[in-house]
């Protein structure tokens, strides 16, 4: 067989895979209340991101990758390209610094951004620049989107991807947590790493009215931006875990200690998500007893609040009696 019949081939199974993917996540119901996201995956080979990645396997991880001269190995790259999972892209020291996410939680967090046309779009992240390109197609003109990550080496082959699929947002290196200040203002706000706290920069950039959507804690917080120095919402019910931001100064605490807590509490996603969000202002004693007073509550619940040089994350209301300060 010629390698124009293969390359034929393989993109006859990378377009019958993609629609299998879109109709997985049409049933997930994650674009139900914004459907034109539908498109935009349906259109966007996700394959062109991901030339190769990474899977686990007994004893770390082996490499999947579209050139490999074997032709079962690369139906098998086409095939996970398309699988609604998160793809592992990039690993230093066997640990992971980079991947594409699982396309159903990247659809719900498109959705969630409340996108609309002609808004201008900051991405926190580049990734392998699949995201960008969803959004690009999504707005259709490329010079509303802009991309950002600290390595070189991400932002050059998400460039590269992304010219290979037709689309040119711009793509910058730098840290996230400073935002894109020379393609500010923007509408709205995404990023695909999580943080411990909202980088005021993000809300300098911003407009009257703009959105973010970030990952914190093991959730996603939507906050409206109402100018810049304030900013307030909820998080969306959905867990979320993501690689942390590279670069800025700021460092994650170490893990608690859940010695003497039931393992009910200790092994509760719900939990764990409460002790993330209130490391440093709770000790686990304290958050399991605030978790079971209030009857285990949902991620819905809580939210954050930012007002000129304070930031917190508050239980029901902003102003209640359940509030921690987050790192500035």
């Amino acid at each position: 067989m010629s390698a124009h019949a293969v390359d034929r081939d393989l993109e006859d199974l990378a377009a019958s895979a993609r629609a299998a993917l879109v109709r997985e996540i049409d049933r997930s119901g994650a674009w139900d209340d914004d459907p034109v996201w539908r498109d935009a995956f349906a259109a966007v080979p996700r394959h062109l991101f991901v030339p190769y990645y990474y899977v686990g396997v007994a004893g770390g991880y082996e490499r999947r990758w579209g050139q490999n001269p074997e032709p079962g190995a690369r139906e098998r790259w086409v095939r996970g390209a398309y699988a609604d999972t998160p793809l592992a892209t990039r690993l230093r020291d066997g640990d992971l610094v980079s991947s594409s996410s699982q396309p159903s939680l990247m659809a719900m967090m498109l959705v969630a951004l409340e996108v609309k046309d002609g808004n201008r779009v900051l991405e926190i992240g580049a990734g392998t620049g699949y995201n960008a390109a969803l959004l690009a197609h999504r707005l259709g003109d490329d010079g509303l989107v802009t991309t950002v990550d600290l390595e070189p080496e991400i932002t050059e082959s998400a460039r590269q991807h992304l010219a290979a699929a037709g689309y040119h947002p711009a793509v910058v290196t730098g840290d996230g947590a400073r935002g894109v200040p020379e393609r500010a203002p923007f509408d709205r706000v995404i990023a695909t790493c999580t943080l411990p706290s909202i980088p005021r920069a993000w809300l300098t950039q911003c407009r009257p009215g703009a959105r973010i959507l970030t990952p914190l804690a093991t959730g996603l917080v939507a906050l409206a931006v109402r100018d810049a120095g304030h900013a307030e919402g909820s998080f969306l019910h959905t867990p979320a875990y993501f690689v942390p931001l590279r670069g800025g100064t700021r460092a994650e605490p170490g893990a608690a200690h859940l010695g003497g807590l039931p393992r009910r509490a200790r092994d509760h996603e719900l939990f764990r998500f409460l002790l993330a969000l209130t490391r440093g202002s709770l000790d686990p004693q304290e958050a399991y007893a605030l978790w079971e007073r209030e009857g285990q509550p949902q991620r819905e619940r809580y939210g954050i609040t930012v007002s000129g040089e304070h930031e917190w994350a508050w239980l029901d209301d902003p102003e209640g009696p359940y509030a921690w300060a987050l790192p500035g």
